[in-house]
């Protein structure tokens, strides 16, 4: 049942592909949460987004928002840069960081800004492997998927499940490693998707302890 399910863990990730920031409280907007998904690393020879896909080692380094809504990246040796030269020099092929056009970067696309999960879906899984907005505590959210909700003062649409990859399986930062199963099991036992999508339908502000409610 989705009743009693009350926010865990805020997340934002800045940067595509990387590790993302923890929050206690987010005013979510249109977009969803201010800065997610708002940046990428754009391969300059090929001029396409570049995702861990194509350089695993993004998945140990973190996207970091700062208070004047710039975004920076904490490379693994604790390097904390933005400069395009540094990161080409870290990944290895030349790149550029660049911020987002009408919301380009998200997954999802325009009709889900905001990933929420359970506690009860993920089970022993870590939740960084999905990288969810927002951690429920409690389960249900697939029940969700067609419904209006409230978190905190924001009122999202729910509307649809979110689809897994492979990157789901891949080793990252934090002692996470390779785990092909966890994608063999979203298949066999959810159809292939984990955790849900909503639209803001009403922006507001959303914190750790707020509990969601149906309509």
């Amino acid at each position: 049942m989705s009743d009693g399910l009350r926010v865990l863990e805020l997340w934002r990730y800045p940067v595509k592909s990387l590790l993302g920031q923890r929050l206690e409280r987010a005013e979510v907007g249109p977009q969803g949460i201010p800065g997610d998904r708002g940046w990428a690393l754009l391969d300059v020879a090929g001029g396409e987004l570049l995702t861990a896909r194509r350089a695993p080692d993004m998945l140990f380094a973190t996207g970091r928002l700062r208070p004047d809504g710039d975004v920076e990246v904490v490379l693994p040796d604790g390097t904390v840069t933005a400069d395009d030269e540094v990161l080409s020099a870290w990944i290895g092929r030349p790149v550029g960081l660049r911020p987002a056009v009408d919301g380009a970067f998200h997954d999802e696309g325009p009709d889900a800004r905001l990933t929420l999960v359970s506690t009860g879906t993920l089970g022993s899984w870590d939740r960084r492997r999905f990288r969810p907005n927002v951690v429920l505590a409690g389960e249900g959210e697939d029940a969700l998927v067609g419904s209006p909700v409230r978190l905190g003062t924001a009122e999202l649409d729910v509307v649809m499940q979110v689809p897994r990859c492979v990157m789901t399986t891949r080793p990252q930062a934090g002692g996470i490693g390779r785990d092909t199963n966890v994608l063999k099991t979203v298949h066999r036992e959810r159809g292939g998707d984990l955790a849900v999508g909503a639209r803001v339908t009403r922006p507001g502000g959303v914190a750790v302890g707020d509990v969601l409610a149906r309509g």
